[in-house]
């Protein structure tokens, strides 16, 4: 479903992605680890279409995801480590979702009550105005009502609580099959369950890449 050949990317002398070759497959469960500045992030905006790689390629699907960012990203679930300065209202964000990426509110809801995430009486509020932990699960929730076939979370924890985490990855574990779900993440131990590959970059390189 994701295939990265060959795969550098410059930002100036800095070498961020150094000829990385790697494929993501359905149902494959990875775990992305690394120390900051190893090249996590770089590699998760190249599968987004953010970066123009100085070489090499990035398909999805078969698609290019900048020559074909639209088509590729109707196939992307992500949620980044910290939550976007979104000035719509909690509602007119779900609209939007909804019409852009044909997304059912009531999904959205769904899953927003799973989080724990009282929708219903913050529909007005501005989501750049909500806390660190309900704008996390408001995109959890979306990442999930979505049903991509690829879902990217970058820390996703960060800024939850114990028992949001734990409702997070119960509602994985409902949701993981037939998908490529990557995380990328600093803490092995909450997804040690859920993955079935561990990938550590270093220095713009896959230092390891274990399957089991």
């Amino acid at each position: 479903m994701i295939e990265i050949k060959n795969l550098t990317k410059k930002f100036g002398s800095h070498v961020s992605l150094d000829n990385v070759s790697c494929s993501f497959k359905k149902n494959d469960s990875v775990a992305l680890m690394g120390a900051n500045g190893a090249g996590k992030t770089t590699l998760i905006r190249s599968i987004l279409g953010y970066y123009h790689p100085d070489s090499g390629e990035v398909l999805i699907n078969g698609s290019n995801p900048i020559k074909e960012r639209i088509k590729v990203l109707q196939d992307i679930s992500f949620v980044p480590q910290l939550p976007p300065p979104i000035k719509l209202s909690i509602q007119e964000l779900m609209h939007y979702i909804s019409v852009s990426a044909n997304v059912e509110v009531e999904l959205i809801k769904h899953y927003a009550n799973e989080m724990k995430l009282d929708i219903s009486a913050n529909l007005s509020k501005s989501f750049f105005k909500l806390s660190g932990g309900m704008k996390q699960k408001l995109l959890i929730a979306i990442s999930l009502a979505k049903k991509s076939s690829i879902i990217i979370y970058d820390e996703p924890t960060a800024n939850l609580d114990p028992k949001a985490r734990d409702d997070f990855y119960r509602l994985l574990r409902k949701n993981e099959d037939e998908k490529t779900l990557l995380f990328v993440t600093h803490r092995l131990e909450e997804v040690q369950e859920l993955v079935n590959r561990q990938i550590y970059m270093d220095m713009g390189k896959i230092i390891s890449d274990e399957i089991f």
